[in-house]
């Protein structure tokens, strides 16, 4: 059945000679292997088994499979990377499945309907601190409140949500859609407290009567360079430029913005730019496209909205109005060089986009806590720093910035922090062997087109906030999720029932799957060979 999980661990032999004499040598035997869709989500969603839910109308139990590991679907709808769809073997075939779209529809359809998340476990007694409301804190509070614990979220700024709230423009995720999945964490019975900068963990654990902590308080503070300037534009960092740009006065940028950097949030800086009037808005990056750390829709988006990009720069000197720039070239390993060759640029703003940097001196104090040099917190495999009972995620450990990275270490956390107040080590499942393409027995021709979801032209997206890309509808989202291959897992497709010469295989029923009858089967792999999706291995005959 697609997407069911199994303790079994497959015996992975991908011989295909067909026959096997008067002897079997070889039996077909029913697995459940790794889809790559699977493998690839940073928060370890079971993609498959809901998606094999919503192409089944079932959409309350997609809902409810999915949440099961990340609890913000409607947001990661919208602003994850999905590496998912990067995977999908589908691609090969003709496109990946939307998995975003369709996650997206699903996390809509439970704010529309009221869908409330469960709550799996009894009250254990046991409260923890959680120090920061962004994605991991929040996916950590919730999987902890989940397992039974008493649950507090303390958080410094004014609003829930880190730097889903401050640092991703609201073109990308509106607020009010941000907000409806925060506030069904806090209906599960998670305490927020807003404006509860910590300083003191190990106080704070003992006021409360705390049992654990987990540090998630993110990177927001932007980076800055040593840049010469005398008589300067203004020069903010991108991370004030976003928080601000939705607040009552948003900053006043001038005509022509220069941004400095070539990542995610250099983009979102210049679109946002912009949207708040400016007439021109220049991306100055020290390297080429192909090593700009910004995904390439990004990019892409940037572009059709009017943002220019100028590759191999680097900003030496501002006077004034005037940016002195040094053009750049690229050694054999890509790294960025200086050609002594100069331009004159003009702006009327500079904005740093450089990165940003996690304010985590407060925890110096703590014994046992040490750090990298750029101020991340260095954890165990359980998430745990060198003190007992401090743990860490997010941005704030070594780590990809993204929020569904953080949401895992969320997830991750928790049940670390779950198995140590119960005196316990958890230890995560065996993961089986993924399907890779040319495992699949596929037709050789494609007539399921992918969903289109509607974007706002680039005339449009200039004169405000409004959310570029819209969601699917019902129809479109079902019919998308039936694009997934089911790579790896039985759904019962009938292939191997029909191609058997020897009527060796049984139909259990709806969701049970089939049988083999070994005295009848004579190992020829005709299941094998027909089972599109890899859901029988071939393997030896005991001995």
């Amino acid at each position: 059945m697609a997407g069911k999980r199994s303790d079994m661990t497959p015996v992975v032999d991908l011989t295909r000679e067909k026959g096997s004499g008067p002897v079997r040598r070889r039996r077909p035997v029913y697995v459940d292997l790794l889809p790559p869709c699977n493998n690839a989500c940073p928060a370890g969603e079971n993609i498959q088994a809901w998606l094999a839910l919503a192409q089944a109308g079932r959409y309350r139990e997609a809902w409810e499979s999915l949440v099961r590991d990340n609890p913000m679907p409607a947001t990661h709808g919208r602003v994850c990377y999905h590496p998912c769809e990067t995977s999908c073997n589908r691609a090969e075939l003709d496109s990946a499945v939307s998995i975003h779209a369709v996650e997206r529809f699903l996390g809509d359809k439970a704010a529309a309907e009221g869908w409330n998340l469960p709550k799996d476990a009894r009250p254990s007694g046991k409260r923890i601190l959680v120090v920061g409301a962004g994605p991991s804190g929040l996916s950590a509070a919730y999987h902890l409140t989940r397992l039974g614990h008493e649950v507090e979220i303390h958080e410094a700024g004014p609003l829930p949500g880190g730097m889903m709230h401050f640092g991703i423009p609201a073109y990308r995720l509106p607020r009010e859609d941000l907000m409806r999945e925060i506030a069904r964490i806090e209906r599960m019975g998670v305490r927020i407290v807003l404006n509860r900068k910590v300083t003191d963990p190990l106080g704070e654990m003992k006021a409360g009567r705390f049992d654990a902590v987990f540090i998630a308080i993110g990177a927001h503070v932007g980076k800055h360079v040593d840049i010469p300037a005398r008589d300067a534009v203004r020069v903010l960092d991108a991370v004030s430029l976003l928080a601000e740009a939705k607040g009552g006065e948003p900053p006043r940028l001038g005509r022509r913005v220069v941004i400095y950097g070539g990542g995610n949030t250099a983009m979102d800086a210049a679109r946002t730019a912009r949207r708040l009037g400016a007439a021109e808005a220049l991306i100055v990056y020290r390297r080429d496209r192909a090593h700009m750390p910004a995904q390439e829709f990004e990019a892409d988006e940037a572009i059709e909205e009017g943002v220019k990009i100028k590759w191999l720069t680097s900003i030496k000197q501002i006077v004034g109005s005037e940016l002195t720039v040094e053009m750049m070239e690229l050694d054999e390993k890509g790294r960025a060089r200086p050609t002594g060759k100069f331009e004159t640029l003009k702006a009327d703003a500079v904005v740093l986009a450089l990165g940003q940097d996690t304010d985590s001196g407060f925890l110096r104090a703590v014994p046992g806590i040490e750090f990298q040099a750029d101020g991340t917190v260095i954890v165990g495999p359980n998430m745990m720093t060198g003190h007992a009972g401090i743990f860490a995620g997010g941005d704030m450990v070594p780590s990809e910035r993204t929020v569904t990275v953080a949401v895992g270490h969320g997830k991750k956390a928790a049940r670390h922090i779950d198995a140590w107040l119960r005196g316990e080590a958890y230890a995560a499942p065996a993961r089986h062997p993924v399907v890779k393409f040319d495992m699949l027995h596929l037709p050789v021709f494609s007539d399921a087109q992918p969903a289109v979801q509607r974007v706002l032209s680039g005339a449009e997206r200039a004169g405000g906030f409004d959310e570029v890309v819209a969601g699917l509808a019902e129809p479109a989202a079902r019919r998308e999720a039936q694009r997934c291959l089911s790579c790896g897992n039985c759904f019962e497709c009938d292939n191997c029932y029909a191609a058997c010469p020897e009527q060796a295989i049984a139909k259990l029923g709806p969701g049970r799957g089939y049988e083999i009858d070994f005295a009848k089967c004579t190992g020829c792999a005709d299941c094998f060979e027909t089972c599109p999706c890899h859901a029988i291995e071939m393997v030896p005959e005991p001995a």
